[in-house]
């Protein structure tokens, strides 16, 4: 009973859809393709609104504290006090609720509203993306989006191939094949055969799987097996097809790419979670005082308040009989009444004034005109108004590659041809390497009716040497033109390329601008146009290319001769050249270098000539191994190795993926403010890589970059535990590599060692240096400095790096601290291949991984998948407890930018499916930087600095009843006028605390950029923790403390002039609400740094505002306290005690901030003092990493990266797909690499003057500068003498450098520690 038969649990696992059947559909129930990301509607908003405001722990609090009020034996004030701010807040957020959601709505509707043809009734019609069902035949057009999972049927190309791009899936834009049954062609686009298909289809229930299927159609009582090349994903886009049809399988969020997308979460930032704990504390201590108060009411009223029921008598309520008795229950409902009394110590308004300074930021963010990005006319835009403080804390930036970095755009750049490189612009007058720029004149192409407008050359002698019919020129261009696998098409008269990948694209491309132009191919054919002459050759085989042989070659007749054109990476083109080129393959290899270091994607190219006997004889053997049911790939290696041999090297392509504008500055500013930045992307080891060099992610200074690639957690354990014990060497034996804090302790005469990770380089100071110790084996790049003392870091998280910026003003003449400056770029750098992350993403290897990755300054991930993305994200997230931010710009980001706490969207060429799911959008990567550093900074700022004031005058409002009740018998009796109660924080300072929170800023934004290192207090949290919370309290408990004694000392028993008695409650009420107006006025001028009219009208015009309302109150409505303040402002009394009161409370915080700022001053403390003494500063260089040139990067080998998976080849040649999955390749870096050490000298003056010398000059691997520095002394570390001397050049005396030079000195390579 109650077991299920297998055909039952059969039923369970699949889906059965029937095309053309919708009453047969029906009975499933299946999602149509209707989507839907907003929350609420127009009938649900109100109740679901509600209760999630309710949720929020302060509006429960608020709601409780509401209906205490209603109860008169226990309320003190009127319920209008809570009332009108608990509506007000809650009205405020679902206003904002509702913006949000509408927003929503919108994205919702743009897509759903997207039109697509459906056969309806044997009909073609168009509908709506929304209206498509399960089951539906839908027709594509080229160029057209899929608008749900879909069964390929027939298409318009030959043998049912259609051609689609994935960029919204998994960010790639090559273009892979798709093919449908053979059985389903004949349909083709007859709507009535169409319309008659009634195939049904058996498959797997809606899935994540991007690279899976599996399905069955029966179809005239066949079965035909369905896998995943015969199925089209909703995002994709139809390309180089002019139509096709299909089935709908997965419609809505049923289809792959929604399954992709993740769960939307709730996302609140560490303020709000600090908020919460704070306020539960601040419960508790309410609780507690009023507990207190409760116990000290019962104790009063049973000692004294017995006695004096004539004046003051019990509520009916209290039993009178048994005096303990009555004490005890007045005691407990006092408590009730303190509550009310006391609760605005957690004040509703705080939330009020939170939410109102979130929206108007995020508008400060969309009015950006610095973030508009005019080519496509995009604004950044904040789609949350609940996250810009978050901006100011991230701690880690997970970033896509493609789209999000580069441009995804490839640019043919350099080549060497038969050992003669081009691309380089030389000038004939010195010999000396022109620098290219937009301003250098290109190479005038026009004279080719084909020619690209928009392509760029600059070097003219190659083009001269194609005119001019030079043979090596010309079996270079050829080979581009005929060795690919590219699609050709017209479109309005025009030629254009499909590319199976952007680089084959590029090469095409340029072929096609030097004369050699591809047109058309046919399975059996390839045509060019070489130099105007039509040129047609038979293709007879393509041996494609894969992960495994990294090279793909075709074979081609023409007339008599017969040829093999081959290009592949370097290393294995080069394994396959006959012998005697070495010449030629040494100057070839120069170039590579050369190349590769500059950062671009380098391609061998080759050629091989056959002879018909020959090749006839490879083509038996090539069809046999081919039709071999056992090891039939192995054999076909094989076959393909033995022709692919005994190849004349031809020459070498360079080819750019172009980083989009700022990526370097943006990625160094970003990581000097601390920041660690990961990559995830799905493409190959060996883009990901060059792009990480080429963004100066990676850079030379780096000790090493670790290669994660095992196959197996056997191996992926041994790597991480090679590379653990690489950075404990590398810890052990780098200079500064021990503990400077040791040395803080110790009893030592010497002074401590500073070790700053920076590369600021400092200008040395003339002293005494003590005896140094022989260096142990440099890896990184060590600058002396030589400072009188360490300060102490009291003045902000900054103040350690000031010295570096600015230098120190107090120097003592004697003894001095050596400071090493660690060059920042030091360290090591992580690369993981997607099926090696799988493994280090396993429980067992999780922390290891962990370990070492957070020990380096980057980590790209490649080849990973879109949940990968996601489970990284959430590894960070919950192992490191750090803030995380995500950015990316195609549907394959979308699951990442969810989990992230800060999810940024880029809204490029892959759809607005990242911008969708995003918190933010911006139009470029470089946005980040101004986004994070001057938007998130500042927010974290405002927030910070207004809730650190919001808390104080709150706690100066509130203690004041504290101090009152000692004297009032703990009756729960109110200082202030219960009107006065009400609206303090909604009337009398809400709007000069709203305006701090908006527009407060310590330096400008260009400061912020220039300056990152003043990031870092948001990352440690330290402008609001719960230390400056308890600060805060403290301060507003003295206020209170002051506020109310001094006004009670003077008013008690005190008599006017005319002798009147001025000692009543009104009358010390009102003075001393009078008084905390004035102060809490003088304290936020003393808390605001940044003045604009709207400060001033606030804060001036609340004060103002108090006084009016106050006499509109009292003398217009009527209110209890009418005339006390007036009277009492009429004796001169008033007057004195409150300049003494505010003297007394501001005195102590003035003199607190002078001595910050003179004695431990803050960055933006020195960076303040410099702007107000207008002294130009040229520090923005020490601090923020200067990137470092292309010339300067180490070879990086190879550069090959010619497609994401086999090509087209054995598509154009057969019309099959075979699919196999890529490999990943191994890239030759690791353990053992070469790396420089750059070391400055200290130098004194002759005359012993405190003179900054700098040494050195900059490295540079160009050819002049080689030149230059091949007569330059090398220092080391043996080179420091003991008194301050260096070691000089060929002259014996040490080199003086200039302004303009960089103050590092050239040396040899040193080799990292090899394990």
């Amino acid at each position: 009973m109650g077991t299920k038969t297998q055909p039952q649990l059969a039923k369970e696992n699949e889906r059965r859809i029937r095309a053309n059947d919708k009453e047969f559909n029906a009975q499933f129930k299946y999602h149509n393709n209707y989507i839907k990301t907003s929350k609420y509607s127009l009938f649900t908003f109100l109740p679901f609104n509600l209760l999630e405001q309710f949720q929020r722990l302060a509006n429960f609090y608020f709601l409780c504290l509401l209906v205490l009020q209603l109860i008169p034996a226990i309320s003190s004030l009127t319920p209008v006090t809570t009332a009108i701010p608990l509506i007000g807040v809650l009205t405020l957020t679902a206003v904002k609720d509702a913006y949000d959601d509408i927003q929503r709505h919108l994205s919702d509707s743009q897509v759903n509203n997207r039109k697509s043809k459906t056969l309806r009734n044997g009909k073609l019609v168009e509908a709506k993306w929304s209206e498509v069902q399960v089951g539906d035949v839908i027709r594509l057009d080229n160029n057209q989006f899929v608008a749900a999972d879909t069964l390929l049927l027939s298409t318009s190309e030959p043998n049912g191939l259609c051609f689609i791009e994935t960029a919204e899936l998994d960010g790639e834009t090559n273009l892979k094949a798709k093919q449908c049954l053979t059985e389903t062609i004949e349909l083709g686009d007859r709507h009535d055969a169409l319309w008659n298909f009634n195939g049904e289809i058996i498959c797997e229930r809606p899935n994540n799987l991007l690279n899976k299927f599996d399905g069955t159609l029966i179809w005239r009582s066949q079965r035909f097996a369905l896998d995943n090349e015969k199925i089209l994903l909703r995002g994709c886009v139809l390309r180089n097809t002019q139509w096709c049809y299909g089935v709908v399988v997965f419609a809505g969020v049923d289809t792959k790419l929604m399954q992709n997308s993740g769960k939307t979460q709730f996302k609140s930032t560490g303020v709000d979670r600090l908020l919460n704990f704070i306020i539960i504390g601040i419960v508790l201590f309410l609780v507690s005082i009023c507990a207190l108060f409760a116990i000290g009411c019962a104790v009063w009223e049973g000692l004294i308040g017995q006695h004096f029921q004539l004046y003051l008598p019990w509520e009916r309520i209290i039993p009178k009989d048994y005096i303990p008795t009555g004490a005890t229950v007045i005691g407990l409902l006092v408590f009730f009444s303190y509550a009310i009394v006391l609760n605005t110590v957690v004040p509703i308004s705080l939330y009020v004034s939170v939410e109102v300074i979130r929206f108007v930021q995020s508008f400060l963010i969309n009015w950006d005109e610095e973030m508009y990005y005019a080519t496509t006319n995009t604004y950044a835009k904040a789609r949350t108004t609940t996250l810009n403080e978050e901006l100011g804390q991230i701690q880690y930036i997970f970033s896509d590659k493609t789209g999000t970095l580069t441009q995804n755009i490839m640019t043919f750049n350099k080549c060497s041809i038969n050992g003669r490189s081009y691309g380089d612009v030389i000038d004939l007058r010195t010999g000396e390497l022109i620098e290219i720029t937009e301003a250098l004149q290109t190479v005038d192409f026009s004279a080719n009716p084909h020619h690209e407008s928009d392509f760029r050359w600059y070097d003219r002698t190659l083009l001269d040497a194609v005119r001019s019919d030079e043979e090596h020129s010309h079996v270079f261009f050829r080979l581009l033109a005929l060795c690919h696998t590219v699609m050709a098409e017209t479109v309005d008269g025009k030629l254009e390329y499909q590319a199976q990948s952007p680089d084959e694209a590029a090469l095409v491309a340029a072929a096609r601008n030097f004369g050699f132009v591809f047109r058309t191919r046919t399975p059996n054919s390839i045509t060019i146009e070489v130099m105007g002459q039509l040129e047609e050759y038979e293709l007879l085989n393509i041996l494609d290319f894969n992960n495994v042989r990294k090279r793909m070659s075709v074979i081609l007749r023409r007339g008599d001769s017969m040829v093999l054109y081959c290009k592949g990476a370097d290393n294995v083109i080069y394994d396959r050249l006959h012998g005697g080129q070495e010449d030629l393959k040494a100057r070839t290899q120069d170039h590579l270098n050369k190349f590769a270091g500059e950062g671009l994607r380098t391609l061998a190219l080759a050629e091989r000539r056959l002879t018909e006997q020959y090749y006839n004889d490879w083509r038996s053997r090539q069809q046999e191994a081919a039709l071999s049911m056992d090891s039939r790939e192995q054999k076909l290696n094989e076959i393909y190795e033995e022709i692919e041999s005994e190849m004349q090297l031809v020459g070498v392509t360079a080819i750019e993926d172009k980083l989009q504008d700022g990526v370097p500055k943006s990625i160094a500013n970003l990581q000097n403010a601390g920041i660690k930045i990961w990559v995830l992307t799905g493409d190959k080891q060996e883009t990901a890589i060059n792009i990480g060099y080429s963004c100066q992610l990676l850079t030379d200074e780096l000790a090493d970059v670790f290669i994660v690639d095992g196959n197996s957690v056997e191996e992926v354990e041994k790597q991480l535990r090679q590379f653990k014990e690489s950075i404990k060497i590398y810890n052990r034996f780098r200079p500064g590599g021990f503990d400077p804090f040791d040395r803080l302790n110790s009893d030592s005469n010497m002074d401590p060692l500073s070790v700053t990770m920076t590369q600021t380089s400092a200008f040395m100071q003339e002293t005494n240096l003590p005896p140094t110790p022989p260096p142990p084996p440099a890896i990184s790049v060590v600058t002396f400095r030589w400072d009188d003392k360490i300060k102490d870091n009291k003045g902000g998280p900054d103040s350690a790096e000031c010295n570096d910026l600015f230098g120190d003003e107090k120097r003592s003449e004697g003894g001095g601290t050596a400071s090493i400056v660690v060059d920042e770029n030091t360290g090591f750098a992580l690369v993981v291949n997607g099926h090696s992350l799988v493994h280090c993403l396993s429980p067992e290897l999780e922390t290891k991984f962990l370990d070492i990755a957070s020990q380096c300054k980057a980590v790209i991930c490649c080849r990973v998948t879109p949940l990968q993305k996601a489970l990284v994200v959430e590894l960070i997230k919950r192992a490191k407890n750090a803030v995380t931010l995500a950015i990316g710009d195609g549907a394959n980001d979308v699951s990442m930018i969810k989990a992230a706490h800060i999810g940024v969207g880029i809204s490029g060429q892959e759809g607005l499916q990242a911008v969708l799911s995003s918190d933010y959008s911006i139009a470029q990567f470089r946005y980040l930087e101004r986004l994070l550093l001057v938007h998130g900074r500042w927010s974290y700022y405002r927030m910070c600095k207004f809730l650190r004031y919001f808390f104080y005058k709150n706690f100066a409002f509130t203690l004041c009843h504290c101090w009152y009740s000692l004297f009032c018998g703990f009756s729960a009796q109110t200082v202030f006028d219960p009107m006065f109660i009400s609206v303090y924080n909604l009337f009398y300072t809400s709007l000069p605390v709203l305006a701090l929170g908006v527009f407060e800023q310590d330096v400008s934004d260009k400061n912020s950029v220039e300056f990152p290192r003043l990031y870092t207090p948001g990352l440690k949290s330290e402008l609001f923790n719960i230390r400056e919370f308890i600060y805060s309290v403290l301060h507003g408990a003295f206020t209170s403390l002051v506020l109310f004694l001094i006004p009670y000392g003077v008013y008690k028993d005190g008599v006017s002039e005319n002798g009147y008695i001025v000692s009543d409650h009104m009358t010390l009420g009102a003075v001393v609400a009078t008084i905390l107006i004035v102060d809490n006025t003088a304290q936020i001028s003393l808390y605001t740094s940044y003045w604009t009219v709207v400060n001033h009208v606030t804060i001036w015009g609340s004060l103002v505002w108090y006084f009016v309302l106050d006499y509109f109150y009292n003398y217009v409505i009527g209110g209890p306290y009418v005339g006390s303040l007036t009277q009492a402002m009429k004796d001169l009394t008033f007057w004195v005690t409150m300049l003494i009161t505010v003297m007394a409370l501001v005195a102590p915080v003035l003199a607190y901030k002078f001595y910050l700022l003179d004695v431990h001053p803050s960055l933006s403390d020195k960076i303040r003092q410099r702007s107000l003494k207008k002294i130009h500063s040229r520090a923005s260089s020490n601090v923020r990493r200067t990137a470092s040139s292309r010339r300067g990067r180490r070879s990086v080998r190879s550069g090959y990266a010619f497609a994401h998976q086999e090509g087209f080849g054995r598509l154009i040649t057969s019309g099959k797909i075979m699919h196999k999955l890529p490999q990943d390749f191994a890239f030759p870096l690791g353990l053992g690499t070469k790396k420089t050490q750059v070391l400055h000298n200290n130098l004194n003056s002759a005359d012993g003057s405190k003179t900054n010398n700098i040494s050195g000059h900059n490295m540079v691997n160009n050819n002049t500068n080689l030149r230059q520095n091949q007569n330059q002394n090398h220092s080391s570390m043996a080179d420091i003498r003991a008194d301050g001397r260096g070691t000089g050049g060929d002259d014996g005396r040490g080199s003086v450098g200039t302004d303009d030079m960089s103050p590092r000195a050239p040396c040899q390579d040193l080799d990292t520690i090899n394990l």
